[in-house]
């Protein structure tokens, strides 16, 4: 099934299963793995590590804005952040829960935030991603570590993009997106009952 072209509570699962199937086969950022495949290990990653379905179907949508970003898709060569965080973020607003929301909003945030926290994170960080960080502006000041910290989903945002920081491995054996639509069905219909 061809989803529409304007998403809705519906539809809104088929579709972002139809922009994987469509786009998900794209290079990612230079990386070893192509978009659906380091989606997909985030995704992975957070199931082994036991989290929430919201947490889950987070690591798994966390780069979407890479494929709805009006600015396109990231290249090596770019010099201006794409802002896929927001662009994702404006995705799945209207659809799934706040937690969802600000961790695809803020994984961008929580690398700049880990880079300014935590002395080791950036020597784990992949070429492409220390080039991206250039873009989006480096390790945060103090004064954007208390702004980042003052919202109430950082810590999910943080563990989100340590999964996104770990899922960019060659030939890692995951699930597909259709095995997890059930989970992001229930996420959804969840978040319409709340």
């Amino acid at each position: 099934m061809m989803a529409a072209t304007e998403p809705t509570r519906e539809n809104i699962v088929e579709f972002i299963a139809e922009i994987f199937e469509r786009r998900g086969a794209e290079e990612y950022l230079g990386e070893p793995v192509t978009m659906a495949e380091h989606m997909l290990q985030g995704a992975h990653l957070a199931e082994a590590d036991g989290a929430s379905d919201e947490l889950v179907a987070a690591a798994l949508l966390h780069d979407i804005g890479h494929f709805t970003s009006e600015f396109g898709a990231y290249s090596p060569d770019d010099t201006e952040d794409k802002h896929h965080d927001e662009a994702g973020g404006e995705l799945l607003e209207h659809f799934f829960p706040p937690v969802i929301v600000e961790c695809v909003r803020l994984h961008v945030s929580a690398k700049r935030y880990l880079c300014a926290t935590d002395p080791t994170y950036f020597a784990k960080l992949s070429p492409a991603s220390v080039h991206t960080l250039s873009l989006q502006g480096g390790p945060m000041s103090a004064a954007e570590v208390a702004q980042f910290r003052r919202n109430p989903f950082h810590n999910e945002a943080v563990q989100v993009r340590l999964w996104d920081e770990g899922g960019k491995i060659a030939g890692m054996k995951t699930k597909s997106f259709r095995d997890y639509m059930p989970l992001l069905e229930r996420v959804v219909t969840r978040h319409e009952t709340a």
